[in-house]
């Protein structure tokens, strides 16, 4: 489906995939149009709904600035995929354990592994020298996670909490799969906080003319900004490694329940909020997507549904209007308070039927009629990407 809806009135247009957009969600985008660093357009993807700092679904290309807030403070948050070589007739009846498994060998929440690092030291090494330095040019940082050398290290390969999710699912041909939603955990947490707050002192006097004080930003040659570009690069590095290590860890705890099998995809590792330097429309430019994946042509990207819905593995077509993106998933639609005032254990048991997944009032929040269909989101942005594969799980394991 082509672009539903433009909005007019900013420094430049914001172009938008869908028809579903809350009004709260479109002054979001018209707020972040009005920045003077804008270029060309803001593309806003099918799932896009207001949130925290800018709208999740938004794609935003900047010259010459970033906005902190807009990267938000889960940075490098993503997904990971992967093919076993098993079918559907060989999973047991009973998935119960499969589920504990998993959550024996993947810590969720807040906890993290206990007894030291849950991955190889090699991993450990590849990230430990880039956080030294950002700490040493930032102490600051150190003060805002409780026992900061052990905390980050041992955080890796852990999940978090709320809409992270670890899933067993089936494709079209009865092929497993394994996909992962997790991102940079504590850390990353703490270095958006802090370069969040960092761009808004930048600011001073000048935060006050800006539509939304979420969306103060860092200019390239000011003081902070390569702190910045390199703090947020390390904390996509440390969010991808989380994710792959997680992978590991539950691989090898499948292999104890479950036949014996081989990867038969390689699996895809891609985040969702994020800032890379890509060209697009003869300029180099930062592009900040969040809640939004890259598909240019050809890429793999990963578009999970809530659980109990279907989930998508998708190849971008390159659409140059979207910045050679796509949606996220099926996208919020209705708070986490909403959600819990209108739904009960009763409805989530029905939502999630044929799921092996906990059932119980603390995940009331991500039951699937809090979030759009996904195959509405789908429909939305055939022009974006093909659909490769369609996943629906049969094993979820929430952070």
């Amino acid at each position: 489906m082509p672009i539903s809806k433009i909005l007019k009135g900013g420094q430049v247009p914001v172009k938008i995939y869908t028809d579903d957009a809350d009004p709260k969600a479109l002054a979001q985008l018209a707020n972040i149009a009005q920045l003077p660093f804008i270029h060309s357009h803001v593309a806003a993807m099918p799932d896009v709904h207001v949130g925290i700092g800018a709208t999740v679904g938004a794609v935003i290309p900047t010259k010459g600035a970033i906005i902190p807030a807009a990267v938000g403070v889960d940075i490098g948050c993503g997904m990971v995929a992967a093919r076993l070589s098993l079918k559907a007739s060989q999973l047991p009846d009973h998935l119960r354990p499969v589920r504990t498994a998993i959550e024996a060998a993947v810590p969720v929440g807040f906890a993290m592994h206990p007894e030291g690092p849950g991955v190889p030291n090699s991993a450990i090494r590849a990230l430990a020298g880039g956080l030294d330095r950002i700490v040493q040019r930032h102490p600051a940082i150190a003060k805002m996670l409780k026992n900061i050398d052990r905390t980050w290290a041992q955080q890796l390969a852990t999940l978090g909490g709320g809409n992270h999710f670890i899933e067993l699912c089936l494709d079209e041909n009865q092929e497993v799969w394994v996909m992962l939603h997790s991102g940079s955990r504590g850390i990353g947490n703490v270095i958006g906080r802090y370069f969040i707050e960092l761009a808004r002192k930048d600011m001073g006097k000048h935060l006050a003319n800006l539509p939304d004080r979420d969306l103060a930003y860092l200019q390239e040659g000011a003081a902070h900004f390569d702190d910045y570009v390199e703090a947020v690069q390390w904390a996509q590095d440390y969010a991808m490694t989380n994710r792959r290590e997680m992978m590991r860890r539950i691989l090898d705890a499948l292999a104890r329940q479950l036949p014996p099998f081989a990867l038969t995809k390689e699996a895809i590792n891609c985040h969702h909020n994020y800032v890379a330097v890509e060209r697009h429309f003869g300029e180099d430019l930062f592009i900040t997507r969040k809640g939004a994946i890259r598909a240019g042509a050809g890429d793999w990207g990963i578009i999970p549904g809530s659980m109990g819905a279907k989930s998508y593995i998708v190849r971008g077509k390159g659409e140059p209007d979207s910045f050679c993106s796509c949606a996220h998933g099926a996208g919020r639609r209705m708070s986490r308070t909403q959600a819990r005032k209108k739904f009960g254990e009763d409805d989530l048991a029905a939502q999630t039927a044929g799921v092996e997944c906990r059932k119980d009032t603390g995940v009331i929040d991500e039951i699937p009629g809090a979030y759009k269909d996904i195959d509405e989101v789908m429909a939305h942005q055939s022009d974006l990407v093909e659909v490769a594969h369609t996943l629906k799980q049969v094993v979820c394991v929430k952070g």
